[in-house]
Order: structure tokens, then C-alpha cells, then sequence
């Protein structure tokens, strides 16, 4: 597998995947995360054009697809009921997702992005249990609760080296 910066050319293949993403999450006992919308298809392009979006690829094909960002996160300036590792430069990764066609594509971009940085925070809903356990699995540590834009409710996680 290899990870890579998104081109403007596959904007639509990206879309599509978290169209199936928002139907598997909705199928596995998390239809609020996302909803029926997130995220808008101008986001994405605006992932693609500011360079923070990134392809897996395996045997040339499309397989998971993330945001990767090094430097402050808004929504990660407050935490509650816990606390931050610590304070250090960190990236974040946010709306990952993959085809599931690969097992491990999406642990395999989580340590690409922690590989980048060593120092990692990401959130998840309450009711993303396939997120959670992925963090758990690949050394996150739950750190609290964090408020999006929209004032949703996330678990906070972060890895340091």
C-alpha cells in the first residue's frame, strides 16, 4: 500500500466511497456521525485543493481516503472530562474511510499519518465502535470529549511517540 496527496481527477471516486461509507456506518449502529450528507462534496474538493486530502492505493486502485493536517485543530483547543497527552505540534487526521476491500488499509493510514508527525489526535462519535476499536488496536489513547463546529459531541483520542 502507498499513500498519497488526492488529485482534482478523483473527486467523484471520493465522493462515492463516503456515500458508502455513510450507508455502512448507518448499517453498524452509527447513523448520526455523518448523517446523509457529510461530507458535502465541496469539502471534499476543498481537502483536495488545499493539499490535506491523501489516498491509499493498492495495486494502483483507490482503497481508503483521509484528511491529513500538521498544525492546530480548532476543535481540538478545548477538551473535556480529560485531557491531551500533551501540548506538543501534533497532526490530525479526520474523515477517514476505506472500500473495505483491503483489511488493514485504514490502520495502514493512521500509522502513515502518525509517521509524519508523532504526534496524533483524531475524534470519533460515541457510536462509532469500528473507530474506537481501530484507535484502540493501533495505540490511541482516549483523552476526553471535544465539541465540532456544528457543537456534536466527539471522543477525543491522540498518540505520541
Amino acid at each position: 500500500m502507498k499513500i498519497r496527496k488526492s488529485r482534482p481527477d478523483e473527486l467523484e471516486l471520493l465522493v462515492k466511497m463516503y456515500e458508502s461509507a455513510r450507508l455502512f456506518m448507518a448499517g453498524h449502529g452509527n447513523p448520526s456521525q455523518w448523517g446523509q450528507t457529510y461530507p458535502k462534496k465541496t469539502l471534499i474538493q476543498a481537502d483536495i485543493e488545499s493539499g490535506c486530502s491523501y489516498v491509499c492505493e493498492e495495486h494502483g486502485q483507490i482503497i481508503a481516503t483521509f484528511y491529513y493536517k500538521e498544525g492546530p485543530d480548532d476543535t481540538y483547543r478545548r477538551i473535556y472530562s480529560g485531557e491531551w497527552l500533551n501540548e506538543r505540534p501534533y497532526g490530525v487526521v479526520h474523515r477517514i474511510t476505506s472500500n473495505g476491500t483491503v483489511k488493514g488499509a485504514a490502520s495502514f493510514c493512521l500509522n502513515w499519518a502518525f509517521e509524519q508527525c508523532g504526534n496524533l489526535k483524531i475524534d470519533t462519535h460515541h457510536d462509532n465502535r469500528i473507530m474506537q476499536h481501530l484507535l484502540d488496536k493501533n495505540g490511541f489513547t482516549y483523552c476526553g470529549i471535544i465539541y465540532t463546529d456544528d457543537g456534536s459531541e466527539r471522543m477525543a483520542y491522540q498518540k505520541a511517540e
